[in-house]
């Protein structure tokens, strides 16, 4: 299933609120405000469960996932969390199942609910917000990271999905198909003139060497697919993952370029990208094709965001942070290009 999805009507702050409420009694709380913190792909709350631990509620975004995409997340989630990797865990609803349909009278059909455990920690960062790490910091937080990731890969590699696992594909139609998963960057209002040109040479370049790149068990499986800053929680020195909405089937590359993708614009980007390689070589080999794809992976990456960008102007981001985001995207897409 595609992973673009547009909302079906106009809803605010307060719908969405609204059916976290009624969402709560299925976790059987029958008071309690749920706490808003992030809506944009989802409406995302912090609630309180009866026994009084702090829960994250997530109403999902209509028609973003279908019914067997979201079990399959939270089973995958669910298999990390029993490997050792440090991710929110799925909380069953009374009736045992790990998510619920809620509805309003004003919002049709019901949404997606789910609830999930807490996790305390510290984003590494925010996006356009400069890391505050001093570089012995970053190196050992972005070290942890890359260990981290090769632990989720490889642990990830040995697993047996259940009957019935079906995610998204972060493959060749993924980026470049008729219906990438994020939506096609060509339509974007921000490419204009020469750097538009550009893009679409770097576009015919990453198609060539996509669909000549390796595809096999030892470098293509489940993967997060949106490992950045806010999404890669530091608490007492470990690593903790969370949001695995974008999750699917890709190129282990794809993470750890994601995971640097935010950070190029740093001063010591060359430091943060070392780490975060030999971190993932403490548990999991790369080769040197694989080094030499990361220039490639990071393309993918801006490709994707700009198809992003162009579907979601006015609705979870302004035109102005569209510009800034596409600007940024197309750049590390012309470096591609041009082999820097």
């Amino acid at each position: 299933m595609n992973a673009v999805s547009t909302k079906s009507e106009p809803e605010t702050e307060a719908d969405v609120t609204e059916l976290a409420r009624r969402a709560l009694e299925h976790w059987g709380v029958r008071s309690g405000e749920p706490e808003l913190l992030k809506y944009r792909e989802n409406a995302v709350f912090r609630v309180r469960l009866p026994d009084g631990q702090p829960a994250a509620m997530r109403v999902h975004r209509l028609g973003y996932h279908s019914d067997e995409a979201l079990l399959s997340e939270l089973q995958w989630m669910g298999f990390l969390q029993s490997a050792g990797v440090a991710t929110p865990s799925p909380i069953a609803a009374l009736s045992g199942d790990l998510f619920v349909p809620v509805g309003t009278g004003s919002l049709t059909p019901p949404r997606q609910v789910d609830c999930l455990s807490w996790l305390e920690g510290r984003a590494v960062g925010a996006r356009g917000v400069p890391l505050d790490f001093t570089p012995e910091q970053a190196r050992q937080v972005f070290t942890a990271i890359g260990r981290t990731i090769a632990h989720m890969h490889n642990v990830t590699t040995v697993w047996t999905p259940p009957a019935g696992f079906a995610r998204h594909a972060w493959d060749f139609d993924g980026f470049f198909g008729p219906n990438p998963n994020w939506g096609r960057f060509e339509t974007s209002p921000f490419l204009d003139g020469p750097r538009r040109e550009l893009v679409f040479q770097a576009r015919e370049k990453a198609v060539k060497a996509l669909s000549e790149h390796e595809r096999s068990a030892r470098n293509f499986g489940i993967i997060h697919a949106d490992l950045v800053r806010e999404n890669v929680l530091v608490h007492d020195s470990a690593i903790r993952i969370i949001d695995f909405d974008d999750c699917g089937y890709g190129w282990h590359m794809y993470d750890l370029a994601v995971a640097l993708y935010q950070n190029r614009e740093e001063a010591i980007y060359p430091l943060i990208e070392a780490a975060l390689l030999d971190g993932y070589r403490l548990e999991r080999d790369l080769t040197p094709q694989d080094i030499a794809a990361l220039p490639l992976f990071s393309a993918l990456r801006a490709f994707a965001f700009l198809g992003w960008v162009q579907s979601r102007i006015e609705g979870d981001i302004t035109r102005d942070v569209g510009m800034r985001m596409s600007s940024i995207a197309a750049d590390v897409v012309i470096a591609y290009l041009n082999g820097d």
